[in-house]
């Protein structure tokens, strides 16, 4: 028998909608918000109209991009945790609108395993038990996945997350939001051994990066006060600098944690791994270490609603759905 599910993504600033039919991705549709730029970060009033404009018009693109009408759908997966609160209700509601209108059952997502589980998506898979580094504006983990229900967070930041660093680190270059990818670009050509910046000396498997953005500042301060174009005669090999720090930081931890565990089959996932110079670092990382490395398409990287309907078929497998009730949550334990 066949099953079809509609998945929608709505945590932060993208309204997302997917077709997945028996685990295979059908369409993916993914409408950004760019009334955010202005700000410098995602305002969250902002974020929740736009979800209410786009919710409508995205569903019935990725409908129509699959060929499939809403009667062929066997449930609905939607975002239920984490992210912000009015954008998850926006996502929430109308799935469980389609889900007591159809008389289908309706299967909450935790965001970040769906992150996960984005890996599945496309071959070549992992194989259980996998390690997967999620890294995102949010979250920076390294969880052991020993199933597709079954997770376990080793390693997290214990303040701020590897996604935020970057961002933070481009406002104080004055690059526009969102500055990651600025980062990634200008560092492609610039010198990452020029500008040494301090690695956090946390002992566990957890992360740090508030002490390495204050760094940053104070470092750009200090420069800025004797060169008053210091960073523009000097950007590309600050952000490479920048850059190769958060990923030596990233990946000196996985390795720490592959190595601990055994595990051979590693992952990276979220917004983050789109980034060009952790992509390379960690396939180059995987040769010496002899791991099997996976990398999700970028499609898939960052927020969409494939990754919630990969998540949400296994939840339907193991015939897990619920409650036209079900709460939705800012934080949500794993």
């Amino acid at each position: 028998m066949s099953i079809t599910l509609l998945a929608i993504e709505s945590s932060c600033d993208e309204t997302s909608a997917a077709v997945c039919r028996d685990g295979a991705i059908l369409s993916n549709i993914i409408a950004s918000q760019s009334v955010h730029e202005k700000y410098g970060g995602v305002v969250p009033e902002l974020a929740s109209r736009a979800h209410i404009q786009h919710i409508v018009p995205v569903v019935d693109q990725a409908l129509k991009k699959a060929c499939c009408s809403v009667d062929e759908l066997d449930g609905i997966a939607v975002t239920k945790a984490p992210g912000l609160i009015g954008s998850l209700l926006i996502g929430s509601q109308f799935a469980k609108s389609l889900s007591l209108s159809l008389d289908i059952p309706l299967i909450g997502v935790h965001h970040m395993q769906a992150h996960v589980l984005a890996n599945l998506i496309d071959a070549p898979r992992p194989e259980f038990p996998f390690l997967c580094l999620t890294v995102s504006g949010g979250h920076t983990q390294i969880v052991l996945c020993e199933s597709a229900l079954k997770m376990q967070v080793i390693g997290e930041t214990i303040d701020d997350a590897a996604g935020e660093a970057f961002d933070k680190s481009a406002k104080i270059l004055g690059l526009p939001y969102p500055g990651g990818p600025l980062i990634d670009k200008y560092a492609q050509s610039g010198d990452p051994k020029r500008f040494p910046f301090p690695e956090p000396q946390i002992p566990s498997l957890d992360f740090s990066f508030s002490g390495l953005k204050t760094s940053i500042l104070y470092f750009i301060r200090k420069e800025e006060s004797a060169d008053a174009d210091f960073i523009k005669n000097n950007l590309a090999d600050i952000c490479a600098s920048i850059q190769q720090r958060i990923i030596s930081i990233l990946l000196i931890k996985l390795r720490k944690a592959a190595r601990q565990t055994g595990v051979r089959d590693i992952c990276i996932a979220g917004g983050v791994s789109a980034n060009s110079g952790l992509r390379k670092a960690f396939q180059e990382m995987g040769k010496k270490e002899g791991w099997n490395t996976y990398i999700p398409a970028f499609e898939y990287c960052t927020d969409n609603a494939a990754m919630i309907a990969i998540a949400g078929y296994h939840q339907f497998l193991a015939g897990k759905s619920d409650p036209l009730d079900m709460r939705v949550s800012a934080r949500a334990e794993w």
